[in-house]
């Protein structure tokens, strides 16, 4: 299945209108999965506040957790 990220409008009558044309061939059957936003959207910053002070992730810090070194693996080149 393909999934295709597109913004729209809920508008008077509760339907759905999309902000550009789907590259759809159609007609054609879709499954729609509609994201509401919250009333307080939490911020990026705050996500990231919130997992640098969350007490679970202490253990990162750990040094005996520190186990691998840049000789460990071997290099990787993106070529695209």
């Amino acid at each position: 299945m393909k999934a295709i990220e597109i913004t729209g409008t809920v508008n008077e009558e509760h339907q759905l209108q999309l902000d550009e044309p789907l590259p759809v061939a159609g007609p054609s059957r879709v499954r729609v999965i509609i994201l509401i936003p919250e009333d307080e959207e939490i911020t990026e910053a705050a996500w990231f506040k919130a997992v640098a002070t969350n007490p679970a992730l202490d253990v990162l810090n750990d040094p005996t957790e520190d186990i691998y070194t840049l000789n460990d693996g071997k290099p990787f080149h993106d070529q695209g």
